[in-house]
C-alpha cells in the first residue's frame, strides 16, 4: 500500500504579511510552520503504515525552504519526500496548486501505485478547503471529506471504512480504494518522532521535481493558471490624508479644536447633534 500526503508550509500566523500590489502571502523574512491541519492527516496516515506496513510519501510544492517541512514529516515516520519547487509555481491559487500537487501523485503513482492521498482540511493561510477536493477531482477519486475517524482499511478487499462528520450526526462510509482523505482537527496528536527516525530524516536525500519533471501544461500553474480574483473591496487602500495637528494653550482648548476639526470633516455629525 501506497500513501501520499499532501502537506503545506505555511507562514506563522502570528506574523502573515500581504504584498500590497500582487495581494499574495508574503513568505520573506517569515517563519514558517507546517500547516497544523496537515499534521492531523499525517499522524492518520502514519497509523495506517504501522497497521498495514504502508509506505508513506509526503508531498509539498513551495520554494526551497521548504524542504524544513518535509524533513519534519520524516522525523515522524514518513519514508520519502517529494518537493514541487520552480519559480513557475510561485503565486498558484487553489487551482493551480491542485493540477500542480495532481501531475506530481500521477508521477509517483507511475513509480509505485498509490492507493490513499490525504491532504489538510483547510490551510491557515487560505483557509478555503479546495485543494484536497481539487485534487481529487483531477484523479477521478471518492472524496472523503471531514473525516473524524477511520475504522478499518482492508488491504486485501480494498476497502476503507471510516466516520464522516456532518450537519445531522456521524455517516459511517465504505469505499473502494484509491480515495482521497481529509481529516478533522483534533481527531488525533500527532506523534514523536523516535531517535532513529530523526537521524534517517537528517541523511534522507529529498526529491525535487521542476515544473518540467511533472507538469505538462505550464499555463495551469502559477500565476498564470491562477484565475482568482481578489475583490477591490476586501483590501484596503492607503490613506493619502497626512494626520492633522491640533493645536491649543490648554486641554479644553485642544478638546475644542479637536471638535471643531471633526465636525469640519462631518457636517451630517455636526447636524446631527446640534438638532438632538
Amino acid at each position: 500500500m501506497h500513501i501520499v500526503v499532501c502537506i503545506k508550509q505555511v507562514p506563522d500566523s502570528a506574523q502573515i504579511r500581504i504584498h500590497p500590489v500582487t495581494n499574495t502571502i508574503m513568505r520573506q523574512g517569515v517563519p514558517a510552520i507546517i500547516n497544523p491541519f496537515d499534521l492531523f492527516s499525517l499522524e492518520e496516515a502514519l497509523r495506517i503504515k504501522d497497521r498495514t506496513g504502508a509506505k508513506v510519501t509526503v508531498l509539498t510544492m513551495g520554494p526551497p525552504m521548504a524542504e524544513a517541512s518535509l524533513r519534519k514529516a520524516l522525523s515522524f515516520g514518513a519514508d520519502a519526500a517529494v518537493l514541487l519547487t520552480d519559480r513557475k509555481f510561485a503565486g498558484s491559487d487553489t487551482l493551480a496548486t491542485s493540477y500542480a500537487l495532481t501531475s506530481a501523485i500521477k508521477k509517483l503513482h507511475e513509480e509505485d501505485p498509490v492507493d490513499l492521498v490525504f491532504c489538510g482540511k483547510q490551510t491557515v493561510d487560505g483557509d478555503t478547503a479546495q485543494v484536497g477536493p481539487g485534487i481529487a477531482t483531477r484523479l477521478g477519486l471518492q472524496q472523503l471529506t471531514y473525516i473524524s475517524r477511520i475504522e478499518d482499511v482492508d488491504v486485501e478487499a480494498r476497502t476503507i471504512t471510516v466516520h464522516r462528520r456532518s450537519e445531522g450526526g456521524v455517516q459511517v462510509l465504505k469505499t473502494a480504494l484509491p480515495c482521497m482523505i481529509t481529516m478533522l482537527e483534533g481527531t488525533n496528536t500527532i506523534r514523536f518522532g523516535t531517535m532513529d527516525d530523526l537521524f534517517r530524516a537528517a541523511r534522507t536525500p529529498l526529491r525535487q521535481w521542476g515544473k518540467d519533471d511533472c507538469v505538462e501544461d505550464e499555463t495551469k500553474v502559477g500565476l498564470k493558471g491562477s484565475p482568482t480574483v481578489v475583490s477591490k473591496v476586501f483590501v484596503p487602500k492607503p490613506k493619502a490624508e497626512k494626520a492633522k495637528i491640533i493645536e491649543g494653550d490648554s486641554p479644553a482648548a485642544l478638546a475644542a479644536a479637536a471638535i471643531d476639526t471633526i465636525f469640519a470633516a462631518q457636517p451630517k455629525l455636526a447636524a446631527e447633534l446640534l438638532a438632538r
